[in-house]
């Protein structure tokens, strides 16, 4: 699998970043990790152990600790940390460079940007951006859909009915995240995020009819780019012989990147109105998220009951 990597030129769009360096093309520089580094070490001249692949951000204290230095022992520093290749310099909380990193870093192809932003804030926030666009990535068939607050990925063979499904739940007032591929990123062992391709994003294909644009035909607020996977339901053809879950006190599981996800196999009849039922296990599972099992519910009724029959039966004989 190659390894993930986001273009600098992205970062700084997002960051909302002003380059001081605007000579040096950045259109094919790359950032391969979500790790930062404050290279407040490295500026006393200390480099082992020294992780260069990685955005390095000058805030507040390394940007004082300089301006005490003297220029002659700036300037060796300087040249040593920029000749490491580094993928960029970011300065925060209303700090910027002296002539001489502005230089140096000319000269080594290093780009240099600012941010009005705190140094806590802004490294919390590049992270989390990173994590996320640098998280290992697949490309499922399926339909992801926001329901309730839940994101509820819709599985199953070609033309079972997953879009009509979708278009349905769209029509109820929910909220479609993407038809047909779903990119599955993993951004923790216990979140999945699922996302549309660019080039298929808010669009659904209806066997007999074609492509929709569900943001037009719809609107805004029909349509979400991210959404979390919190439930898989897989849609089968029904089948006679085969058994199926009428209780769900046993949780069924599927994997994805190493992370399970709870699991419900619905199988297919005409007639049965799948968006109704695809609203009711998204609110059941938020209901079970919250503590309230109604399966576990029935079965201490039950249990009562039988124990209060059979004590009932004893006092008889």
């Amino acid at each position: 699998m190659p390894t993930a990597s986001v273009s600098l030129e992205k970062i700084v769009e997002k960051m909302d970043l002003k380059n001081l360096t605007p000579e040096i093309d950045i259109s094919k520089k790359r950032v391969v990790t979500s790790e930062i580094n404050r290279p407040a070490l490295q500026l006393t001249g200390y480099f082992d152990h020294f992780y260069a692949e990685r955005v390095q951000i000058i805030g507040y204290v390394e940007y004082t600790y300089l301006e005490h230095l003297s220029r002659e022992t700036k300037v060796p520093v300087y040249e040593k940390f920029l000749s490491y290749n580094v993928p960029c310099i970011i300065y925060t909380t209303m700090t910027e460079p002296d002539e001489d990193m502005l230089r140096l870093a000319k000269q080594y192809q290093v780009p240099i940007f600012i941010t009005e932003q705190t140094t806590s804030g802004f490294m919390a926030e590049i992270i989390r951006w990173l994590n996320v666009e640098l998280a290992p990535c697949i490309s499922i068939h399926g339909v992801l859909v926001d329901v309730y607050g839940e994101g509820i990925l819709i599985m199953g063979e070609s033309g079972i009915g997953k879009s009509e499904a979708a278009l349905e739940l769209i029509k109820r007032g929910h909220r479609l995240v993407t038809d047909d591929v779903v990119e599955i990123r993993k951004v923790s062992d216990a979140t999945l995020i699922g996302a549309s391709p660019d080039i298929t994003r808010h669009f659904i294909e209806l066997r007999g009819i074609g492509i929709i644009d569900v943001k037009t035909l719809f609107g805004v607020e029909s349509v979400k780019n991210t959404q979390q996977i919190d439930l898989v339901i897989k849609l089968e053809e029904w089948s006679r012989d085969k058994e199926y879950d009428r209780l769900g006190l046993e949780e069924e599981y599927t994997e994805f990147l190493g992370n399970k996800v709870v699991c419900h196999s619905l199988p297919i009849r005409p007639g049965r109105n799948l968006a109704v039922i695809v609203e009711a296990a998204a609110v059941n599972h938020r209901q079970k998220k919250m503590g309230y099992n109604a399966a576990q519910e029935l079965y201490n009724r039950v249990q009562i009951q039988n124990s209060l029959m059979k004590n009932a039966q004893k006092k008889e004989q």
